[in-house]
């Protein structure tokens, strides 16, 4: 991963640990925000997206560490609670805790030799597996693992997506460091 970054984040006291990651939330706030604004992608599954703010997520589990990551995933939870509802707040929470928990596996396990990239993909895809498992318990009676198929392949999708963007984004949130 990147050494240099890590270098000078190791450095840093909790409290700037703290600001840092919060301002890493507010980014992926942001993020959240446009993706909202732009329009639905044309997919028969509603509810498909690229997780733009995941990208603020996947950065602090690389730059700053687990303890970050999982609260940034927990505070987006609790945000979109607020502004999309229960049901919208409980998807967010099921789906960012599998994803983040896969990625510092996948982390643990294959150390210096994975790549973002692929990362990045597990992410997208446990992500939407999470939320895939609550809502097949929240609607028993529907017949839904059809749109399981839909849901890897746009997770595939998503996690290129989010990981090329970081690649870009990364510059801005290093200087932040």
């Amino acid at each position: 991963m990147n050494g240099k970054a890590n270098k000078r984040i190791k450095n840093l006291n909790k409290t700037q640990i703290l600001v840092l990651t919060s301002m890493i939330f507010a980014a992926a706030l942001v993020l959240a925000i446009v993706e909202n604004m732009l329009p639905p992608l044309p997919i028969a599954v509603p509810g498909v997206k690229f997780g733009l703010s995941n990208i603020a997520v996947m950065y602090a589990l690389f730059f700053l560490g687990k303890k970050e990551a999982y609260a940034i995933g927990i505070l987006k939870s609790i945000f979109v609670f607020i502004t999309r509802g229960g049901i919208a707040g409980l998807l967010s929470l099921s789906g960012g805790i599998l994803s983040i928990t896969v990625m510092i596996l996948l982390i643990a396990i294959f150390k210096e030799k994975i790549s973002y990239l692929v990362i990045s993909i597990f992410g997208a895809v446990f992500h939407n597996i999470g939320q895939f498992i609550v809502i097949t318990v929240i609607y028993t009676g529907m017949n839904i693992w059809v749109y399981l198929p839909v849901l890897l392949i746009s997770g595939l999708a998503a996690g290129i997506v989010t990981s090329t963007l970081l690649r870009f984004i990364m510059p801005a949130f290093q200087r932040l460091a």
